[in-house]
């Protein structure tokens, strides 16, 4: 039985688990409400660094498409004409707590992979640390950013934000309602009130905010102007990888565009090998992008290799939301 299994599943056998385990899911949920406390009284010190700062994060441990809501978020900020950078500890990552610039073909081993993938598609400087406050104050001094947003880190809060953006995942919600590691949530479920604004990844009609993930055209790993929609990969079978934190909603999308998939799902910021490469079989395999900014390092990416690509699109009253929530701090 999985982590996934215990929080989101219904089996007789998960939810006795997920009971014997409660007791300590009760005391990581006190602790984390006695830190928020702490420093909502200003008993621990938030710093801020100069500049307003957006936090894009989750209550749940595991995917809910933060990141590809956070490139979204940071490309419309451009389009107004300000200057955002990305601050993020980068899990996975060899994350020291002096500052570091990711550039975009930055290495995803030492850097990590989202880090990565932001600095190639943003658009705008991306920089890890340990620090989330030293890499936040770095972007707003040396690198002239008017505005940082932080992907991840909502209990982070040594980091003073101005708006803090929450997505849930639209399947699988707050899973059992549980703490950790009874339940996937890093705080309790009533932590959402406070958020400024809550934005659900999937097209349920009753949530106000939502945003939906699109797929793009597949790109080759080995040569990246290959380019190739989606529906010329059906009629034949396609292995689909996915270390993401919920591969289920990767092999999913790729069913809803009309592929036969035989999913690899692997643990999430997995760190690919040439054995792993080796191992799947002949015929075109799938990956997210999070995966192919490793793949393409391990020397074993041949043509029938793709990765494809997601972009964020919320609806228009997430727009407006977002748009009076930022003109409230003053960008």
């Amino acid at each position: 039985m999985t982590l996934a299994d215990l929080w989101y599943g219904r089996a007789p056998l998960g939810r006795v688990l997920s009971a014997l385990l409660a007791p300590l899911g009760w005391l990581f949920c006190s602790v984390a409400v006695l830190r928020a406390l702490a420093y909502r009284r200003g008993w621990f010190v938030s710093e801020a660094v100069g500049v307003p700062v957006i936090m894009v994060g989750n209550l749940t441990v595991g995917g809910t498409g933060k990141t590809p809501l956070a490139l979204w978020l940071v490309r419309h900020l451009r389009q107004r004409g300000l200057r955002p950078g990305i601050a993020m500890r980068g899990y996975g990552s060899n994350a020291s707590v002096a500052p570091r610039l990711v550039p975009a073909d930055g290495d995803p081993f030492t850097l990590g992979d989202e880090p990565v993938l932001l600095a190639a598609r943003g658009g705008c400087p991306v920089v890890v640390s340990a620090d989330r406050v030293a890499a936040a104050r770095l972007l707003a001094t040396r690198h002239r950013c008017d505005v940082v947003v932080c992907d991840d880190g909502l209990q982070h809060y040594r980091l003073r934000r101005d708006c803090e953006i929450l997505v849930v995942d639209g399947e699988r919600r707050f899973g059992n309602g549980r703490c950790l590691p009874a339940g996937p949530l890093r705080e309790p479920r009533r932590r959402v009130r406070q958020a400024d604004l809550v934005i659900v990844n999937g097209d349920a009609v009753d949530d106000p905010f939502r945003f939906t993930l699109v797929p793009g055209q597949a790109v080759n790993l080995y040569d990246a102007a290959r380019c190739q929609p989606l529906r010329d990969f059906a009629g034949t079978r396609v292995t689909a990888v996915a270390g993401i934190g919920n591969p289920a909603r990767f092999f999913a999308m790729l069913r809803q565009s009309g592929l036969d998939v035989e999913p690899h799902p692997y643990p999430d910021h997995h760190r690919y090998s040439a054995t792993d490469l080796s191992c799947w079989p002949a015929g075109p395999v799938l990956m997210t992008e999070k995966d192919a900014v490793k793949c393409r390092l391990v020397g074993q990416a041949g043509a029938e290799h793709w990765y494809v690509p997601v972009q964020a699109e919320p609806n228009p009253a997430f727009v407006v939301a977002l748009e009076r929530a930022l003109a409230h701090i003053g960008i």
